[in-house]
């Protein structure tokens, strides 16, 4: 049995499992969805934070499959493919007697490639973009079960995409390439609902927590847009084709994933805490996803255009330990493994990252956090393979090494 001065040094221990955070992870995933200040031991606290995260993927060996839009393997063979991106969080928290309520708004989903358009890819991807606004509300009840607290907890969530999407459609030569860049773009947006079921249990006295919490679909029924294809202009060799040189209204519809998350923490020793995680995420609900016209034109085998992603489902592990320096000072350390969405086509391949972190409080109402973490995205190809009759990568092959991805978050939360 453990005395009561170890007991008392575990308290503070709760909030150091999420000092630090996994800088990258596979799909769409940015900050996901991330409910722990439910748990802050106060009975009112607001918190708000970002990350800024840098990874540096870089694409070589680049070859264009040559098709009617032009042969671009004249233009360089390598890319950037990535860019640096933010990832903001905004949490209210409340609590009167057993009930608990968390009120926040977060960047779930998200991605952001820009290699532009000098390169040998760019009927592939000129650049593009996903995000994501998601608002949250989720309560919890706790009771007493054994030597600690039994919390059922439940939520639900509004959430707005929107992104757009730039490829080179069709390789103009001079003189009408000082017209018409050839470029096509588009452009979709939706709204929809999700929500969150879960259970945890605690001993506060031992600072162990131990929950599983998931996150439903949200169905994207009515995704909507325009293809853009006013720079691609019609020619003797395909003047049927009504959509160029124009804006057509489109749709199509997709399905952001399920995940379901196990964490766990317990203090090992006075001022010592083990943490660690497993999260699954369905990423294979994202395959190719067509548009079509809403027009009353005829709808192309395989949609006027498609964001094609061909991801198989991910999933994230994480451990690490936190130890409590005095009263103001606390820190914290962690490995993360996350396994890559791409299945042969796309560049997410597995990631390994080590992140650190310490929390400053100057008083007990007013909580500083800073944390980073560098890591390893991994190698790998991207070539052609057919899934469910759709084929992926006929486009363009490519190759890369391992590139390292680097981020920095800090938040501050004041409590009462």
């Amino acid at each position: 049995m453990a005395s009561r001065k170890v007991l008392a040094a575990a308290l503070p221990l709760v909030t150091i499992s999420t000092l630090t955070q996994p800088a990258l992870a596979g799909g769409l995933d940015r900050g996901g969805y991330n409910i722990d200040q439910l748990f802050d031991a106060s009975q009112f606290s607001i918190q708000s934070g970002v990350i800024y995260v840098m990874p540096q993927r870089k694409l070589k060996n680049v070859q264009d499959v040559p098709t009617s839009g032009g042969n671009l393997n004249s233009r360089p063979n390598y890319a950037d493919d990535t860019t640096n991106y933010a990832v903001p969080y905004v949490g209210l928290k409340g609590g009167v007697g057993d009930v608990d309520c968390l009120l926040d708004y977060s960047e779930p989903f998200g991605a952001h490639t820009n290699p532009g358009v000098n390169w040998a890819g760019a009927n592939n991807n000129i650049e593009t973009k996903v995000e994501s606004h998601n608002y949250g509300a989720t309560c919890s009840y706790k009771f007493d079960v054994g030597p600690g607290q039994l919390r059922m907890i439940g939520g639900v969530f509004y959430q707005e995409i929107e992104g757009f999407q730039e490829k080179l459609v069709s390789l103009i030569p001079a003189p009408a390439s000082a017209l018409y860049s050839g470029v096509g773009r588009l452009d979709i947006s939706d709204d929809s609902w999700g929500w969150r079921a879960g259970v945890a249990y605690e001993i506060p006295e031992y600072a162990l927590r131990a929950s599983l919490v998931y996150n439903s679909r949200v169905k994207y029924d009515n995704l909507t847009g325009t293809v853009d294809l006013t720079q691609v202009p019609r020619t003797p060799g395909n003047p049927a084709n009504i959509y160029l040189q124009g804006v057509t209204p489109v749709s199509g519809s997709a399905e952001a994933p399920e995940s379901l998350e196990l964490k766990l923490q317990s203090g090992i020793a006075p001022d010592w805490l083990a943490f660690g995680s497993v999260k699954w995420t369905n990423w294979s609900v994202l395959q190719s996803i067509p548009f079509c016209p809403t027009n009353g034109l005829p709808c192309p085998r395989g949609g006027l255009t498609s964001l094609d992603l061909g991801y198989r489902d991910g999933w994230t592990v994480s451990g690490g330990i936190g130890h409590k320096f005095n009263d103001q000072w606390s820190g914290a350390v962690s490995v993360t493994w996350d396994r890559g969405t791409s299945d042969g086509y796309g560049s997410q391949t597995d990631s390994w990252l080590l992140g650190v972190g310490a929390a400053y409080s100057p008083t007990e109402n007013i909580e500083w956090r800073l944390a980073g973490s560098v890591g390893i995205l991994t190698s790998g190809e991207s070539g052609t393979f057919t899934r469910d009759g759709v084929t992926y990568g006929d486009d363009v092959t490519y190759s890369f090494g391992n590139d390292l991805v680097a981020a920095i978050s800090t938040s501050i939360k004041v409590k009462f």
